[in-house]
């Protein structure tokens, strides 16, 4: 059976178990999260944004998501609530001294720290590592650990001083009870966001509805003026007594022979002296005779 020499199998060797659960180090895990890109799973470098879950990208990453969303991409699930620049913040990071970066450990024979993170909280002095629990304000995108938000209470910010509210406050990298409760917020200020967005539209139609009702009766009004002036102008064109054009005189008769043009010309008028007449084209003596209009030949150089 596969015992030759005179071994003894053993019961773990013949009869196969279940599979032990794999279990995830911790370390790891924590590296992945405040270490890497949440999208790309690069490591994180400036500039580095957070969205209203909490998650750390970097900002490259995500302008190509939104750029290209229908490639294919490995953790798209992460960024799926993400719609456009607006929904993600830049955070304003306090470096830690004692981060040596990449350089560090080039050579491998130093002891190399997992849990030094590259950032730190400007209040209190906690490393970034996911070992102490670290917000940002979405007012104007500075992080702090939540030790130094519990002990230090303001309203203003402690390190750019912009005031924020409790709703500003967003926890990076939060558990999953915490990440549930900021979808919720997320979804309840998109619903306010488009209410708000209706209204907008609702106010701005009913004020368009007045204005074009005012421009309707104005046009009117205009119309009516329009007709009322034509009549009056047919009247005194045909009650007009003869005389010198003088200003009055002059201001009325161009606006009876537009009017009356379509009608009559103004020479047939009995009401108008010569000299008036002769300011215009249609008088006989600004037009020419045959003998004085000139007959033109043309040649071309193709011509032969």
């Amino acid at each position: 059976m596969g015992c030759d020499g005179g071994t003894i199998p053993k019961r773990h060797e013949l009869v196969k178990g279940p599979k032990k659960v794999e279990k995830v180090d911790k370390n790891a895990e924590l590296a992945a999260k405040w270490k890497y890109c949440a999208l790309s799973q690069e490591r994180l470098r400036r500039p580095i944004v957070a969205c209203d879950l909490g998650r750390l990208y970097n900002k490259d990453a995500v302008i190509e998501y939104l750029l290209d969303k229908s490639a294919e991409r490995p953790n798209a699930e992460a960024v799926v609530h993400i719609r456009g620049i607006k929904d993600i913040k830049e955070l304003n990071l306090t470096d830690n001294p004692e981060w040596e970066g990449e350089r560090r450990n080039a050579k491998g024979d130093r002891y190399e720290d997992m849990h030094c993170g590259m950032f730190i909280c400007p209040v209190v002095g906690l490393e970034m590592n996911g070992k102490h629990r670290f917000c940002y304000l979405q007012s104007c995108g500075c992080v702090f650990s939540d030790r130094a938000m519990k002990e230090v209470k303001t309203e203003i910010c402690h390190k750019c001083g912009d005031p924020f509210k409790e709703d500003d406050v967003i926890v990076l990298n939060g558990t999953k009870e915490e990440v549930e409760k900021l979808r919720e917020r997320m979804e309840e200020k998109r619903s306010k966001a488009k209410t708000k967005k209706s209204k907008k539209s609702k106010a701005a139609e009913t004020v368009s509805t007045p204005s074009e009702t005012k421009d309707d009766t104005e046009s009117l009004r205009d119309d009516v003026a329009e007709k009322s002036s034509l009549q009056n102008g047919d009247e005194s064109s045909q009650s007009g007594v003869a005389g010198p054009s003088g200003s009055s005189s002059s201001s009325k008769a161009t606006k009876t022979s537009t009017s009356s043009a379509a009608k009559r010309s103004l020479q047939d008028m009995d009401g108008r002296s010569e000299a008036f007449k002769s300011l215009f084209t249609t008088h006989s003596s600004a037009k020419r005779t045959k003998a004085q209009t000139s007959n033109w030949v043309t040649h071309t150089p193709y011509h032969f």
